[in-house]
């Protein structure tokens, strides 16, 4: 029989388990995850005490970029990252700040620097640095009122974090900055924080030496994105980066973390959903600090393989060429001749098969020496073959001559008479020389200006903005990754310039000197819309999507036609395309076009630009002639003889797409 006394000791026991259960739980109900419609939920313990339960993502690998035969461009490599993770932190200020300000000193002491955000000088009199809106966004965070100074912000971490005294004031910085750093990348149980990525073998090693005292820092394999090609299409192929603080409301709903990346320009933008994947979830049980359980929930989708239409041999061939002419040819009238661009597209489809802009520059060199681009002479960063805006000069012949032979305003055997100079409106208007009485197939021949002044004059300002809108100019060519529209030369357009459009400006507009600003892809778009007799193609970079583990084709990019010009004459491509078969024989030996066993068709012009004074180099042209394979146009700014590029471009592509020799078309 019991005593009184052990009752007591029996109730005074019960009691006490239930206190330390009831404060266990309390403890335990700090916890919180975020449910997957953005609500924040308590984790309940399991049925043993001190048992927690949390849900956190697991990282999706991040898609390949490769060419079309499967070299990669860009990929990923395995590295290590320093990891906090918020269920094994410390909840206590103190313990918390010399754990931060020990991995900061082990990082230095291995050269290994940590970026921090915090907007504020490290030494005293502290003040602001950088941007007005990072000081004010720091403001904000940390609730003080806006006439917050930079020593008032200091102060308030010292106060909300409990660093003490005993630390210096460049170490109390420190642990604010880091502090700061976990604030702002939302360190959470289910977020968890990267210190430092890609760390070096001895910074494992020392990690793991001082596991027991760094609690809640942890080593995690993960994907380095790696440039492999950093000279292949570096506009187009784009780059990822962190997510800054202003788009992180509107992707994290759709389940990113604040230290995820994110593509920020080219393929790696626009294809961001299918590189990216899909992360997964993973159920993690923690008792005292230890993993005593862990099971996915939703597995991870790792990112898809994107294949490009491009050959890298042949782009980086056309690089070449494109690099090899400027060096080799000087500019027009003194002026230097520095950049330029190709494009090449496949004539039955309209994919690219290259595209280079000159100046350029390598991917690598874009990251780790963004600055030195970006003030470099002649802008880099831009790419002429998508985004540079050119007077298309008598390129633009061949849309005259198709307005002028579709709308029965000329035929085959219409002849106009040259004699170097015709007047309009009592102004004179000049040709490069003397062709007598010449057709159409003839003048686009040797590009006789009086020819397609009088088919402009007959077709008018309307008929020459239809053509040019059924040729694609001034518009977006719907390529992937972007381009400009450019303008065409229309009374609405050079309204917008602050023009006005005379009746000398619509005949200048039919050779392709009017206030126009043509792409040279948009040019390219031409020229296969030629090869094609009328059927204009969009061009396209993404060959398709393969999945990463097997390489089966998950989805392939079909051809597109934007537009077909409906023909109302079935002869008026072959009288074009004969021209520009005349226009290929004009070639000096060392630069000839007549003895690939086919013919090819091209179109060159001269633009005038800088008030006159000066004037670009274009081409158009398709090849072969009798069953184009591929199309092209370039442009040389300042310069001539762009043309002596063609062969070198024909030959690349045979070489490595090839070239089979038609028989007839």
């Amino acid at each position: 029989m019991k005593t009184f006394s052990d009752r007591i000791k029996i109730v005074i026991t019960v009691v006490f388990v239930l206190i330390m259960g009831i404060l266990g739980a309390m403890r335990l109900m700090k916890i919180q995850v975020v449910s997957e419609n953005g609500d924040s939920e308590i984790m309940s313990p399991l049925s043993e005490r001190n048992l927690v339960t949390y849900t956190k993502s697991t990282k999706a690998t991040r898609g390949d970029i490769i060419d079309c035969f499967g070299k990669p461009i860009v990929q990923n490599n395995i590295v290590y990252s320093i990891v906090l993770e918020k269920a094994f932190f410390p909840d206590e200020n103190q313990e918390g700040n010399q754990i931060l300000l020990d991995l900061y000193y082990l990082l230095r002491e291995k050269s290994y620097d940590i970026k921090f955000s915090l907007p504020i000088s490290k030494t005293k009199p502290y003040k602001f640095t950088g941007k007005e809106e990072d000081s004010a966004e720091l403001i904000k965070r940390i609730n003080l009122n806006v006439y917050a100074t930079a020593e008032n912000c200091i102060d308030k971490f010292i106060s909300d974090y409990e660093i003490s005294d005993r630390y210096s004031p460049y170490e109390k910085w420190i642990i604010s900055a880091m502090r700061y750093e976990l604030q702002i990348k939302d360190f959470a149980i289910n977020n968890d924080f990267i210190l430092a990525e890609n760390v070096s073998e001895d910074i494992i090693i020392e990690v793991k030496a001082k596991s027991i005292t760094l609690k809640g820092v942890d080593i995690r394999e993960g994907s380095e994105r790696k440039i492999i090609q950093g000279n292949i299409l570096p506009h187009e192929i784009g780059t990822v980066g962190p997510i800054y603080a202003e788009e992180y409301e509107e992707l994290s709903q759709k389940g990113y973390a604040m230290n995820d990346v994110v593509g920020k320009s080219g393929i790696e933008s626009v294809m961001e959903e299918t590189l990216r994947g899909k992360n997964g979830v993973e159920e993690v049980t923690v008792n005292n600090n230890a993993v005593v359980n862990s099971k996915i929930i939703t597995p991870t989708e790792n990112g898809k393989t994107i294949k490009l239409t491009i050959d890298s041999k042949y782009q980086q061939k056309l690089q070449n060429i494109l690099d090899n002419f400027l060096d080799s040819f000087g500019g027009y009238n003194g002026y230097p001749s520095d950049c330029g661009a190709l494009v090449v597209l496949d004539a039955k489809t309209g994919a690219v098969r290259g595209m280079a802009t000159a100046p350029t520059y390598d991917l690598n060199d874009y990251l780790e020496n963004y600055d030195e681009i970006l003030n470099a002479d002649n802008n880099p960063l831009m790419n002429r073959a998508t985004d540079g805006l050119y007077r298309p000069g008598s390129t633009f012949k061949t849309i005259t001559a198709t307005g002028g032979l579709n709308e029965g305003v000329i035929d085959g055997d219409t002849y106009f008479y040259c004699g170097h100079t015709m007047n309009y409106y009592d102004m004179p208007f000049n040709c490069t020389g003397y062709h007598d009485y010449i057709s159409v197939s003839r003048a686009i021949t040797v590009s006789c200006n009086i020819f397609f002044y009088e088919v402009a004059k007959q077709l008018t300002i309307d008929g020459l903005v239809k053509y040019q809108n059924l040729y694609g100019l001034g518009q977006h060519t719907g390529i992937e990754t972007g381009d400009s529209a450019g303008y065409i030369a229309s009374p609405e357009n050079y309204s917008d310039l602050g023009l006005t459009m005379y009746a000398g400006d619509v005949i200048q507009s039919g050779i392709g000197q009017g206030e126009m600003g043509i792409t040279p892809l948009q040019l390219a778009c031409v020229a296969n819309t030629i090869a094609n007799e009328g059927v204009r193609y969009k061009p396209y970079l993404v060959e398709g999507i393969y999945d990463p583990v097997t390489g089966d084709c998950i989805q392939k990019t079909e051809p597109v036609i934007n537009e077909t010009i409906e023909l109302n004459y079935d002869y008026v491509y072959d009288y074009i395309e004969e021209g520009m078969i005349g226009a290929s024989l004009n070639m000096p030996y060392e630069h000839r076009l007549s003895d690939f066993g086919f013919d090819v068709a091209i179109k060159t012009g001269t633009p005038q630009t800088r008030n006159l004074k000066s004037q670009n180099s274009v081409f158009i042209g398709y090849a072969p002639a009798e069953n184009p394979v591929l199309a092209f146009a370039g442009i040389i700014e300042d310069g001539e003889y762009s043309k002596y590029m063609i062969r070198d471009i024909i030959q690349a592509y045979d070489e490595c797409y090839g070239i089979s020799k038609p028989k007839s078309k």
